[in-house]
This record gives C-alpha cells, sequence and structure tokens, in this order.
C-alpha cells in the first residue's frame, strides 16, 4: 500500500479545448490556457499541493489524434496514430516525440489519472479512457502486436479514476447545422459590432487552407452532433470512473421563447450564441435540433454538456457521488471561456477549481 497521501497520488491532467494550448506550447508562457487573465492556474494549484499539469494536443486535431498526442504525452513517447488511421485519413502514422519530456513523473500499473477537459478536450479526455480501458479492435487487426501501441492494447482502464467535462458539447453542437446565410429573426438585438467580431473570429479558427488530411479527421467535423453521437456509440461508461460534467449557460430567454446572449458575454460569440439560441433544424442523420437545444453558453449548447444523451446520468450529490454514472453539476453561470479564466473579461475561478479536486480527492480516498 502507497505511504502517500491519495492527494499526493493523483494526477490531476487538464486537456484544452479547440483551438487551445497547454504548457508544450510557447503561447502558454503568454497567457495560460487554464487561468488565462487570472493568471496560471496549474502553478496555482501546485502551489496547493496538487500533481496538475496542462496537456498541449492539436488545437484542430480530431477527437482521435489529440487522444493519441494525449497518451504520448503522458508516457513520454512518439506520438502512434496508427497504422490505420493515419493510412485512412491521409497523414503521417507518427506525430512529435515526446521522449524525455514526459508531461507526468511516471506512468505506469500505480497511476492515478484524473482528466479535466474544457469544451473539446472532454470529448478528447472520453474516447482516452475508452482506448486506455477496451484499445481498438481496428488497430490490432492490422499491426503486428510489437508494432502497435499499447494505447490501442487497452487493458489500462483502471489507471483512469476520474473524467471532468467543463462545457464540453458531448453531443455535438448545434452551431455546425446552421446553414451559411441564415438570418436572426427580429427578437435577437445585437451591437453593431458582434457581426465584426465574428467574422474574426471565424477567420482565426479556420481551417488552414491547402490541407490534405481528410476533412473527416479534424475536430470542426467531430464537434457535428452526427459525429459526436458516432463517438459516443463507441464509448462504454468504465464503472469504476467517477463522471463529472459542468455544463455552462450565459442566455436569457427572451419574449419570443428564443434564448439570447447576456449582454457580457465575449464579443466574438454573439452572433453564434443568438443563432443557436433560435435555430431548429435535422441533422443529416435524422437527429432532431429544437427548442431543448437553444440554451448555450456562447459556443456550445447547454443540453451538450450535461452527458451524452443515453449515458446514466444524476444530478451532482456531494455526500452520494456514484462511479459509472455522470454526475451532473448544477449549470454555471457563465460563457464558454469563464472556466478558463476568461479570454477577456477576467473571472476569478480559483475557487471552484480548489473545489473540484478537493470534491475528487476526497472521493478517492473514500473508496481506497
Amino acid at each position: 500500500m502507497s505511504t502517500l497521501s491519495m492527494k499526493e497520488q493523483l494526477q490531476f491532467v487538464f486537456v484544452h479545448g479547440f483551438q487551445g494550448w497547454g504548457s508544450y506550447d510557447k503561447r502558454n508562457q503568454k497567457m495560460p490556457y487554464w487561468g488565462m487573465r487570472g493568471g496560471d492556474l496549474m502553478a496555482w494549484l501546485q502551489e496547493k499541493g496538487y500533481h496538475a499539469y496542462a496537456a498541449s494536443v492539436s488545437p484542430d486535431g480530431s477527437t482521435w489524434d489529440r487522444a493519441c498526442e494525449l497518451y504520448a504525452q503522458l508516457t513520454g513517447t512518439k506520438v502512434d496514430y496508427g497504422a490505420l488511421h493515419s493510412k485512412e485519413n491521409s497523414h503521417e502514422r507518427y506525430g512529435r516525440d515526446f521522449t524525455g519530456q514526459p508531461l507526468i513523473p511516471s506512468f505506469d500499473e500505480n497511476t492515478k489519472l484524473v482528466l479535466i477537459g474544457h469544451s473539446f478536450g472532454g470529448a478528447t479526455a472520453n474516447l482516452f479512457a475508452e482506448l486506455m480501458a477496451h484499445g481498438d479492435a481496428r488497430e490490432q487487426g492490422v499491426t503486428a502486436a510489437e508494432d502497435l501501441s499499447p494505447l490501442f492494447c487497452g487493458g489500462m482502464g483502471e489507471r483512469v479514476r476520474c473524467l471532468a467535462a467543463l462545457a464540453a458539447g458531448q453531443n455535438g453542437n448545434s452551431s455546425y447545422e446552421i446553414p451559411d446565410g441564415y438570418q436572426l429573426s427580429g427578437d435577437a438585438k445585437l451591437p453593431w459590432w458582434s457581426k465584426l467580431a465574428a467574422a474574426r473570429f471565424a477567420k482565426a479558427t479556420q481551417r488552414k487552407a491547402g490541407s490534405t488530411r481528410n476533412p473527416r479527421d479534424c475536430a470542426e467535423y467531430d464537434m457535428h452532433i452526427d459525429a459526436a453521437r458516432a463517438l459516443n456509440q463507441r464509448i462504454s461508461i468504465l464503472p469504476h470512473v467517477l463522471y463529472l460534467s459542468v455544463p455552462c449557460s450565459y442566455t436569457q430567454k427572451n419574449a419570443a421563447g428564443h434564448y439570447v446572449p447576456e449582454k457580457d458575454m465575449m464579443p466574438f460569440f454573439l452572433v453564434n450564441s443568438a443563432k443557436m439560441g433560435q435555430f431548429s433544424g435535422t441533422t443529416e442523420g435524422g437527429c432532431t435540433v429544437d427548442e431543448q437545444w437553444w440554451e448555450n453558453d456562447g459556443r456550445v449548447n447547454t443540453i451538450s454538456e450535461t452527458a451524452p444523451f443515453g449515458a446514466p446520468q444524476v444530478p451532482l450529490d456531494r455526500e452520494n457521488l456514484q462511479a459509472g454514472v455522470w454526475n451532473v453539476f448544477p449549470t454555471y453561470h457563465g460563457d464558454h471561456m469563464s472556466l478558463q479564466g476568461g479570454l477577456i473579461k477576467q473571472h476569478d475561478i480559483r475557487g471552484f477549481y480548489e473545489d473540484l479536486l478537493t470534491l475528487v480527492t476526497s472521493f478517492e480516498e473514500s473508496r481506497s
């Protein structure tokens, strides 16, 4: 039995969202993704005695690619995207080599991982946990055992102890279903400059021209509702994992019944939020987008941030946390970047994270 306290045993690994960054990126030195204008959250948590680390996965990569990159960083190895996956998606099998620079001190049978994913980082963490537990039969079928990444072998699920999804669109994002030229109804009144801000954000986050990679092997594809549903169908609930989710909302219902963004929402999100707050339609795969999808945090639908559709979920009960079930926090009042510390307006989120990490640590102590 380990003589270390549970707080010392747990490795808290933070996984950023779409177009995000982490500790391996130079950008993180100027403005840390985790903490943003409020200062480096990782450094603050480490001062509190937590082993907290910020991963750096592909800003616009697919869920699969990001999960593979996360594994290489945790283990201090070269990224292996898999022989079959890389062939099917027209990119190199191997990526960056993290040998000698692992994200965490050690990765073995005693490792206890707590994965905290923001936005698209939630899907990344979820697929990573699935691969850790069960591997991938398709990669196993085409790759010799001695050439197969341990991630695709599975059998390491017990190392993942908790998965926390923060403002994570686990069921996709209706903004990717809204057709070009969609016109807002007159009841959504936005400042004149909001369209300019939205256009600048779209340009900054669009996929680079000339890419030869499969357009289905990227974040923007995986964030569609149908793609998220397909991913959820391959991911199982691991009975020993503590699942936590924190949905966010920063919209209000108006007289017309639509959801409109609160006035001080991030400028980049205003137009997108207003469109999501009134758009109805049907996806190519037959999923209905209706008023249940209208409430949002500017980037993601609140209903999508609770838990994967069909997965077991319960409202958070701090005295009776359950493994193998999504424990859903009360909806957090803030836009999509508020839990990051705020990209423009500073938010004090240190108390939120100290509470979250304390909650996870206490649960692990109770079952150790």
